[in-house]
């Protein structure tokens, strides 16, 4: 992938250094430039590779250690420095900032807190060169009662990002723990579940979770929902946050398809993620649901600013309530509409193939691609079109996958 960050490790301590070294290599955002265990050629080896980031490890030789830190900030100054330790004492991480380093991280590592700390190195030097950070966008799509279509709006858009292959790499988590259909939508039978995952938290790591998704056709990943319903209690909100915390360190992308039961990782979910999809239908007992869940949201700080409300089905009969009175109705703007297609839809799911594959050209497998690009901050034009050249590249790709050339 693109802006991916150049690493090299010093650590005398040969089971720490192994296990540093094992989270960094399971990570698509990093590159191990060089691994090192004595203080003395490390120096040497920072010279010679230039890395971005320069792990040091200083228990082994606390003095020795933090002189190097020191060294290194000296003499190359755009090099992120990165101190390890097994303590938290508080002088030792000052003195190792006062010495140069960005982060101070204990071991053993924890993945989630690697993750973030090479998140904030990345937008700290991306930000300063110019460039966009390369963070995790995330959606959580929660519908206002069963049917609207939020598996669709999940699956579609998720696999039409996952079909730009060079610039998105994307994850479809299926939190509908006990009726979820993510799978079917996509007509993969998974080896793994959530369930297996979050059974192995405690020892999760970046290859057992990429081995634990499915992968699609399109290129998105699945991590679906459990088979037996007494497995649900498996999946708490904090196994989910730790899995959430992994996939982002590797994904461009990732989507949740939350349960109608506001259960508590749905909620967890809805404080993950950037945006927060709401879709419903023209209908008063959709529409009353929207104003009862923003109501319920705006109780947690940080929610409600996060909803992006999406009609589907628009078009679907004369007796739909219309745009307008919908708006006034809930007391929020329409983010997106996308229009009702009965025959498309049923056919696509029955075949458990997504939009872009069976029918690109229609008019609603267009909308989720205007839908898909304005949610990653594509242009767009006066009618909600995205730009003809992204959707062109989407649609051949799809196009051509399709033929087998």
């Amino acid at each position: 992938m693109s802006q991916v960050l150049r690493v090299a490790l010093v650590d005398p301590n040969d089971l720490q250094r192994e296990a540093a070294k094992a989270l960094l290599l399971g990570m698509d955002t990093v590159w191990l430039e060089a691994e090192s265990s004595r203080y003395e050629f490390f120096a040497d080896i920072v010279e010679q590779t230039t890395p971005d980031i320069a792990m040091v490890a200083v228990d082994h030789d606390t003095e020795k250690a933090l002189q190097l830190l020191e060294d290194l900030s000296r003499a190359h100054p755009d090099c992120a420095l990165l101190a390890l330790s097994t303590t938290t004492d508080g002088q030792l991480i000052l003195r190792a900032m006062r010495a140069g380093a960005r982060e101070f991280l204990t071991q053993p590592l924890a993945a989630e807190d690697l993750v973030g700390a090479l998140e904030r190195i990345r937008a700290q030097k991306l930000g300063a060169a110019g460039g966009a950070p390369r963070n995790c966008q995330s959606f959580a799509v929660m519908g206002t009662t069963g049917g609207v279509g939020t598996t669709s709006v999940a699956v579609n858009l998720s696999c039409i990002l996952a079909g730009e292959a060079e610039n998105h790499m994307v994850a479809l988590i299926d939190l509908d723990l006990v009726t979820g259909v993510a799978d079917v939508f996509l007509d993969a039978i998974p080896d793994y579940t959530i369930v297996d995952v979050a059974q192995n938290v405690s020892r999760l790591d970046f290859t057992l979770l990429k081995r634990s998704l499915t992968k699609h056709s399109s290129g998105l990943y699945l991590l679906p929902r459990p088979v037996q319903l007494q497995d649900t209690h498996y999946v708490t909100p904090d196994s989910l946050q730790r899995i959430v915390g992994l996939l982002k360190a590797t994904f461009t992308h990732l989507f949740f398809d939350l349960s109608k039961a506001f259960q508590p990782t749905d909620l967890k979910a809805l404080e993950l993620a950037d945006h927060i999809l709401l879709v419903t239908q023209l209908d008063l007992p959709s529409l009353r649901n929207v104003v009862r869940l923003l109501t319920s949201i705006e109780q947690y700080d940080g929610l409600v600013d996060k909803v992006k409300i999406i009609v589907n089905r628009v078009g679907l009969n004369d007796g739909q309530i219309s745009i307008k009175k919908a708006c006034e109705t809930i007391g929020q703007e329409i983010f997106w509409q996308i229009p009702n297609d009965y025959r498309t839809m049923v056919e696509v799911r029955n075949n458990g193939v997504p939009l872009i594959e069976q029918a690109p050209k229609a008019a609603v497998t267009q909308s989720y691609v205007d839908l898909a690009r304005t949610l990653t901050g594509g242009a767009a034009g006066e009618d909600g079109a995205s730009d003809p050249e992204t959707k062109a590249r989407w649609l051949s790709f799809f196009q051509k996958s399709k033929s087998g050339k």
